[in-house]
């Protein structure tokens, strides 16, 4: 699967990467956030998921052909 980073997230990861074998969101991030040091403090604070353009929680499926992003909260004004 793709993963994506936005706003926030991508100054500290990068553009995107590719992952694979992760059943779900929650599985993807414990793996993220495992990495340790910038990883686990950047997604400690909040942030979002979309799975192939939209909205998911933690508990949502991921298949090996899906487009994952990671973004902070996004305000408006």
């Amino acid at each position: 699967m793709k993963i994506l980073y936005f706003a926030r997230l991508r100054e500290v990861f990068g553009e995107s990467e590719q992952l694979s074998g992760m059943p779900d969101a929650a599985s993807l991030v414990a793996h993220l956030r495992a990495r340790g040091g910038k990883w686990e403090e950047a997604l400690s604070g909040p942030f979002r998921i979309a799975v192939n353009q939209e909205l998911a929680g933690m508990d949502a499926r991921l298949a090996e052909d899906d487009e994952v992003a990671l973004f902070p909260p996004v305000t408006g004004g």
